[in-house]
């Protein structure tokens, strides 16, 4: 019998050093290749966080709600060295850096975070951080060596392997080579991993059981006699582990800071808002704190579910965030959240559920159990505690709670308030659609309890005050809760305020307007007209419209991104233009850098929406005193206190549910399962930051098992037109790459099985015009400053090989997207006949406009277009990557008064399109467009779907709000 001639493996040796990058090559040649294709950086475009000092650069006039407190000294104590000699330190005016992209940075002047030696006394300028590890290079205890470590960390965590599957591959391994297997079986693999020692912080417990009066007469509630178990972390050691993380170098600020650019503030992070520079003016009082680090705690918590059909399984976990990281790593899912802890849950029969005490018992073992679990860094807010941080340096670190991420619910209980009542300020439930109010505070609360004069039931109904309990925070310094609930964009705007108010008051409008079957009808139209949106990478596909049940924040904020079409035509215009408010409130504050003009935009954008709901007092007949839109108004102030609003989001906390809760208890046993969960997270961290560990001692470079399992390929090979892109999701998504403005490069492998000269592949893919066009624009590349002849005899001759490829990558800077930590994010442009074995899809690019005026902004510097080919051809030696497209019109000079969003319509030479062939580089990254219908109803012939959409209508809407990138270019 013939056997298969095996082919020979080659190791891929040649590992891109570049931090970030995993590519694996297996010659010199290709990884010098890759290397001069994607890592060489001109100077234009280096980093913006790349600062050169600047000191003559006026400072810009500062930006503060409040004075700050005067009484602090403008000039930093003197700190000494061992021998006592003071050490030099900056004086006012505060430090200030700037760099090319014309940022001024200035830095708290007293709480700078100076480093240090291990015994807290400060170090001379440019001295380096001590040795991190004296660790041989080559220890990866616990485990043998590196490939066992990854092959531990590939089955526990990458694939989360059952016990039963480890031990069966063990058996298979040890039979198959004849030889012992990496683990014996299961048990030893956890052992392995349970002797690891970085990121050890073992979990704890404590009790609490009610000890309050109990019925003189009648049964004894059964939850009075129960003991509800607390279980945490100790969670000093957990912001120490984040502060000394070396995966955060660069990546984290040391003191607060003001970041302004043409004297104008921008916030971004939490250290460059207003509150973390008055905490620092507040600890700087004490002159012993000179020269330390402040780091803020962020918290976060949410109850959650994770199995309804076995029985209500609710867990309450816990967690903490280091402040100083910025937004981008926390978003990132970096090891910058971590679990400290879970929550009891108090539960009991019907009959006492809404008793009074039993309300109160659980309010007070919340509060109760967060003082708790927070009670071992409490001494370290006022003292400092000498920390080693990501850079390698010593800094004394004095730290502090800062913004807590909650859904509504959530706040209410932190505050001790009132449901429907604003956590925030003062305004009564009954009219949080009015003025605001003056703000809460703990002495406001202090002083009417203490005054005498008011009732505890009083403080209920006329405060909205419940006066039996005391937040948490009020037995730590500098804290109070009212001010660090920070804005929720996933609860207040996109699932409340869009999804659960103003698309429900849509359809309660059009049920009350039109008669029952008129009503039925046109919402089915905007169904329908949701569903024959355009594929984009990342949007999520609604085939069905809006009818389903259960909704997540994805889909709220999909339906996000295409509703504003769908409901032009069949509602009043005010209507619409309060949709497009909002949507547009919820896009400006989004953003990862909101500067002063943002500000402004905010503030237009939020007075439209108040001024254009007031359409829906048909269907909101008691008004729009509503917590969660009420607190929109809040979000200025709160934004020039904590920074980008993205960085502080409860999506943050709901997306570490995933991995915290919701996959440990998929693969415990179910019986008593959160003991299981907490061996599952402990053993995952530790993982996690041995990894970390390794790769800071460089033990990680080189060829390696990690670098298979990152994302999918993103080549495009394929023996039809197609052939893979049916197979390929990896359309959209994060990039860890060298910062550039845009970069747009074919696929990496042609499509195979199609002829080379571009006159039989003219023939073969339908585009007679495809040899002309070509020559024309070979003609004006190689003579840009002559018209382009009229006769074809003039015109050079293509005479070199044709490829043809599905799809072309573009990678853009958007760091309120989905991006690498370079603020990086790709996007796959798909040009193929066949997708998913269905009709062809041809998508939509943004092309730059060379002859847009100097002062153009927005969509006036684009032109749109429609990629019917993407190619590469070659000309005395030099290779064109290129596209076919069909250039679209903008309809009229501005946007769409109602939508906001500009329109555009296909351009034609008379029955023809009206085609063209440009270099790759002038495309700027992926369009999205949406028919227009206005008033008509859609076909409800079932052959009309997303596919046909961009072949089908007269007009378009730009959809701007496709994403956060899109929303700023495309204004």
């Amino acid at each position: 019998m013939h056997r298969l001639t095996r082919k020979a493996f080659r190791p891929a040796r040649f590992v891109c050093n570049v931090s970030g990058c995993s590519k694996r090559c297996v010659t010199e040649y290709g990884l010098r290749r890759h290397h001069e294709s994607l890592h060489a950086i001109p100077v234009d475009l280096l980093p913006p966080d790349a600062p050169i000092d600047l000191p003559d650069v006026d400072p810009p006039p500062p930006y503060e709600p409040r004075t700050p407190s005067p009484t602090f000294s403008s000039r930093r104590s003197p700190r000494r060295t061992p021998r006592g000699t003071p050490i030099r330190v900056r004086t006012s005016p505060p430090h200030r850096l700037a760099n090319l992209q014309g940022l001024v940075i200035e830095t708290h002047p007293i709480l700078d975070g100076t480093p240090c030696d291990a015994e807290g006394n400060d170090l001379q300028d440019g001295s380096p951080p001590p040795p991190r590890s004296h660790r041989a290079p080559e220890d990866f205890s616990p485990f043998t060596g590196r490939s066992e470590f990854e092959f531990a960390e590939f089955l526990y965590t990458h694939e989360e392997m059952s016990a039963r599957k480890i031990d069966r591959l063990m058996n298979l391994l040890a039979s198959l080579y004849n030889q012992p297997p990496p683990f014996a079986d299961h048990k030893e693999l956890y052992s392995i991993i349970d002797s690891v020692q970085q990121g050890d912080v073992p979990w704890n417990s404590f009790s609490i059981a009610y000890n309050g009066p109990r019925p003189e007469e009648g049964p004894v509630p059964p939850w009075m006699d129960q003991k509800f178990e607390v279980w945490f972390r100790d969670v000093l050691q957990v912001l120490e582990n984040q502060i000394g993380n070396p995966d955060f170098k660069g990546e984290m600020d040391y003191a607060p800071k003001r970041v302004s650019r043409n004297r104008k503030r921008r916030y971004r992070d939490l250290m460059s808002g207003n509150w973390s520079w008055e905490q620092a003016d507040e600890i700087a009082k004490d002159e012993s704190t000179h020269g330390a680090m402040f780091a803020p705690i962020v918290l976060g918590s949410d109850k959650t579910t994770v199995s309804v059909a076995t029985g209500q399984n609710d867990f309450y976990p816990l967690y903490a965030s280091l402040g100083n990281v910025h937004n981008s790593v926390r978003r990132a899912h970096r090891n910058a959240v971590a679990l400290v802890g879970f929550l009891a849950v108090p539960k009991t029969s019907k009959e006492y559920a809404d008793k009074v005490d039993f309300r109160k018992f659980r309010r007070q073992l919340f509060h109760s159990s967060l003082e708790h679990i927070l009670s071992s860094v409490r001494p370290h807010m006022t003292v400092p505690r000498v920390t080693r941080c990501a850079d390698g340096h010593y800094r004394r670190v004095i730290y502090g709670l800062g913004p807590y991420i909650a859904d509504y619910p959530e706040q209410a209980l932190l505050a001790c308030i009132v449901q429907n009542w604003c956590p925030k300020c003062t305004a009564p439930p009954t009219d949080l659609d009015g003025d605001l109010n003056g703000l809460r505070s703990h002495l406001h609360t202090d002083t009417l309890l203490n005054s005498g004069a008011i009732s505890l039931q009083e403080l209920w109904d006329d405060y909205g005050i419940v006066g039996e309990l005391l937040p948490f925070t009020t037995a730590f310094p500098r804290a109070d809760i009212h001010e660090l609930l920070s804005p929720d964009l996933l609860h207040q705007i996109i699932k409340g305020t869009f999804k659960d108010h103003l698309v429900d008051w849509v359809g309660q409008w059009i049920t009350q307007t039109y008669p029952k079957a008129e009503a039925e009808r046109i919402l089915a139209d905007i169904d329908r007209r949701i569903a024959v949106v355009p594929s984009f990478p990342g949007l999520r596909h609604f085939h069905e419209g809006r009818g389903f049940k259960q909704w997540t924040g994805n889909d709220s904020k999909g339906l996000m991104k295409v509703y504003l079409p769908a409901i032009s035509g069949h509602v009043p215009e005010e209507m619409v233009k309060a949709v497009a408010a909002l949507i547009e409130f919820c896009y400006l504050v989004r953003r990862s850098i909101i500067d002063e003009d943002t500000l402004v935009e905010i503030d237009a954008a939020l007075t439209r929406f108040h001024q254009h709901r007031e359409v829906f007092r048909d269907v909101r007949p008691d008004g729009f005193s509503l917590p969660r839109q009420h607190s929109l108004v809040h979000y200025r102030f709160m934004i020039t206190q904590f920074g980008a609003p993205n960085g502080l989001c409860s999506s943050i906390t709901e997306s570490k549910h995933i991995k915290a809760v919701k996959k440990p208890y998929r693969r415990s046993s179910r019986n008593k399962p959160l003991g299981q969960m907490l061996v599952s997270n402990q053993r995952n961290d530790k993982l996690a930051a041995a990894r970390v560990d390794f790769k800071a001692r460089g033990m990680l470079d080189g060829p390696n098992l990690s670098g298979f399992l990152g994302e999918l390929s993103d080549e495009d090979a394929g023996d039809d037109v197609g052939a893979l892109d049916a197979r390929e999701v990896n359309d959209a998504g994060a990039v860890d790459e060298p910062l550039a403005e845009a970069e747009v490069k074919l696929a990496k492998t042609y499509v195979r099985r199609l002829p080379r000269d571009i006159y039989l592949l003219a023939a073969r893919v339908n585009q007679p015009q495809l040899p002309l066009l070509t020559r024309r624009f070979l003609y004006a590349t190689l003579n840009p400053d002559s018209p382009v002849p009229a006769s074809p005899n003039e015109l050079p001759d293509i005479s070199g090989k044709t490829y043809v490829y599905n799809s072309a990558r573009a990678v853009f800077y958007a760091p309120s997207d989905l991006s690498g930590l370079g603020g990086l994010h790709h996007e796959r442009i798909r040009s193929v006949s066949s997708w998913y074995g269905g009709a062809a899809r041809r998508d939509c690019i943004f092309v730059g406009n060379t002859d847009a005026e100097p002062d153009a902004e927005g969509f006036a510097n684009l032109h749109v277009a429609r990629v019917f080919l993407f190619f590469s051809f070659s000309h005395d030696g030099v290779t064109y990557p290129c596209a076919l497209v069909q250039w679209f019109s903008a309809v009229g000079d501005a946007p769409d008064e109602e939508t906001t969003m500009w329109m555009v319509e296909p351009d034609f030479r008379g029955s023809k399109r009206s085609l063209e062939v440009i270099h790759l580089d002038t495309v700027l990254r992926g369009a999205h467009l949406i028919g227009a219908a206005g008033p008509n109803f859609l076909p409800t012939d079932a052959m009309f779907d997303f596919s046909k959409s961009l072949d089908s209508f007269h007009t378009f809407y730009v959809n701007k709000y496709i994403d956060y990138h899109a929303h700023e270019v495309a204004f």
